[in-house]
């Protein structure tokens, strides 16, 4: 009997494969959400290329800019009150905002992950004492808990790095517990299986079942999480800015301390320095968090939609069945 055909690298991506299982309104959540963050992760790349001026300049040729001018020729979305240009602004704060989810993300998930991964599998009297931390951390509200990282880390003024080495700090903080309780799961539930004892019966190591088998079958949500927590980053390092805990806006741009600049402008009829700072949050939020919401039905068994109509039956049958083991347990 024919052995079935394999998929290809390409098609077995994280991202690609979701994409080729999503239909209908999943897939265009997902699209619309991969656009949007394609869009503004371009937009962070080239920020040198497209912005027309530096995030801290305030003249030209021509002189100063100008305080709140409106939008013109010269300053398409006008300036600020502090004399800066606003699409300028808001491009290089595409920079900062992403710089500080890949630290702040990335930092989460190695800490989280390896604290999980030690206290559900050894357990005892670590697990006892890493789980009342991290509940006590999560019992904190969020934003307080950052503010006082925030302030701890560097006293609540910062250079480009120190202030998104304090952002990200901050936020990974606050995200630590969560990627401890969802790892610490999944490994008392992993830990458990046929093929984690078949791998001590043969002589396996305790760091090569932990990191062998059982922290390979307990990161499936990760990627959600991921996404999930990169929008909560965002909003959070805004929020770091709009109550003056974030970067100095002579050191990097950053959306949260534009708006906050911004509020007496509102009130005299000057839209145009909180309206493009706070659609671009909104934006990004919202590309993110389509991504992780379309994520979290194609994980789902039972939100999962069928495949396109295309496909043949025996694809969809084995689209919807699970993931295969080798002798070992691992996913193939």
């Amino acid at each position: 009997m024919a052995r079935p055909r394999r998929a290809s690298l390409l098609a077995r991506l994280p991202i690609v494969h979701q994409l080729r299982q999503s239909v209908g309104l999943q897939r265009g959540m997902l699209v619309a959400g991969l656009v949007i963050t394609g869009v503004f992760l371009l937009t962070a790349a080239l920020a040198p290329l497209i912005a027309p001026y530096g995030f801290a300049q305030l003249r030209d040729e021509n002189g100063l800019f100008g305080a709140q001018q409106p939008p013109s020729a010269g300053h398409l979305l006008g300036t600020t009150v502090g004399g800066y240009d606003v699409l300028s602004r808001v491009i290089w704060g595409t920079q900062t905002a992403f710089l500080v989810i890949v630290v702040a993300v990335i930092l989460s998930i190695f800490i989280g992950v390896f604290l999980g991964l030690i206290s559900g599998y050894i357990g005892g009297w670590i697990d006892r004492v890493l789980v009342v931390v991290a509940d006590a951390v999560f019992a904190f509200p969020t934003l307080l808990l950052a503010i006082v990282a925030a302030i701890v880390i560097s006293g609540g003024q910062s250079s480009l790095w120190g202030g998104v080495a304090a952002a990200a700090v901050s936020i990974t903080v606050v995200f630590i517990p969560q990627y401890f309780r969802v790892i610490r799961a999944e490994t008392v539930r992993v830990k458990s299986e046929a093929f984690v004892e078949s791998a001590r019966v043969i002589g396996a190591r305790a760091p090569r079942i932990m990191f062998r088998h059982v922290l390979r079958n307990s990161t499936r949500t990760l990627p959600l999480i991921f996404t999930l927590n990169a929008s909560e980053a965002i909003l959070t390092l805004a929020a770091l800015g709009f109550l003056g805990f974030g970067i100095q806006p002579t050191s990097a741009a950053e959306w949260g301390y534009d708006l906050n600049k911004a509020i007496a402008d509102v009130t005299s009829g000057i839209w145009w320095t909180p309206v493009f700072p706070g659609l671009a949050i909104v934006l990004v939020v919202l590309g993110i968090t389509l991504i992780g919401e379309s994520l979290n039905d194609l994980a789902d068994p039972r939100l999962r939609a069928r495949r396109r109509l295309a496909a043949t039956p025996a694809d969809a049958v084995a689209e919807s069945a699970p993931a295969s083991r080798d002798a070992m347990g691992e996913v193939l």
